[in-house]
């Protein structure tokens, strides 16, 4: 049976190194949503600490089910009854050195439905801009898509979204989410594009919140937080700064798209 349309909301933060300063911005933000009557937030990779060195993240690392940003997912999908997604929550590992980069579900009870921790780790050496997520992160293992209320939902974190098997291996899905952080330079470069594609090969749509500011540790992140439909199209989009972004999701729209031009049928092995 096709869900009903719904409104979605994507959450743009400028995240930074104090995790009570970010969950209390995130909290204004996700209230604002609420009130613009989306039933499906999502918030970007690292809302709740983007610190001054990559080690920042371990220092605030939470147990699996316990710490103050899980108890805050949890209280807050449950207070304004929404499913909310924690676009990447710094949890504890096997190496004291690092951390799993872990995208969390809550559904409108504020049960925790789902956890995916980011397979593909950053890496960028530019010269004088350099990343290298493996040296604190500890990648993931499965891919995850789950079943709720608003049709099926594949999870994917920032730089996954330039692996289209990832998403190939979890289609068909109604709904791609991809949290992220995505650096200034290849943001302006990358961003818009990788998106739509994975929007147009699946014929889903494409809910990609960001980060989108200057940063205390001087990191410039890209922002343009937006929806795609299952066209391609751009049809919600902020550019820069703290803010929230909601668009209208209507499954029929998908369901026309896809007798259309039924690609994923002809999909061959």
């Amino acid at each position: 049976m096709t869900a009903s349309a719904f409104k979605a909301a994507v959450v743009q933060m400028v995240s930074t190194p104090r995790v009570e300063e970010n969950l209390a911005a995130a909290a204004k933000l996700v209230a604002r949503a609420a009130e613009k009557e989306a039933r499906l937030v999502v918030l970007p990779e690292y809302f709740c600490i983007l610190g001054m060195r990559d080690t920042d993240k371990v220092a605030a690392k939470e147990k699996d089910g316990a710490g103050p940003i899980q108890e805050f997912l949890a209280g807050t999908a449950r207070r304004h009854g929404v499913w909310l997604v924690g676009g990447s929550v710094p949890l504890a590992c096997d190496d004291p050195g690092k951390v799993r980069n872990s995208c969390l579900v809550y559904d409108s009870d504020g049960r925790r439905v789902a956890r995916y921790d980011k397979i593909h780790l950053f890496g960028l050496d530019l010269g004088a801009e350099r990343f290298d997520e493996a040296k604190t992160i500890e990648a993931g293992t499965q891919p995850c898509a789950i079943e709720s209320p608003f049709g099926r939902i594949a999870l994917s974190v920032c730089y996954d979204v330039r692996f289209p098997e990832l998403y190939r291996g979890l289609a068909p899905m109604d709904i791609i989410l991809v949290p992220s952080a995505f650096t200034a330079t290849t943001g302006r470069a990358h961003w818009e594009t990788l998106l739509r594609a994975r929007a147009i090969e699946n014929l889903a749509w494409v809910l990609a919140p960001a980060q989108g500011g200057r940063h205390p540790n001087g990191r410039q992140t890209h922002g343009h937080s937006m929806v795609v439909d299952p066209w391609g199209k751009v049809i919600a989009e902020r550019a820069a700064g703290p803010g929230v972004v909601v668009a209208g999701i209507d499954p029929l729209f998908q369901a026309k798209m896809r007798r259309s031009l039924p690609a994923l049928t002809h999909r061959v092995s």
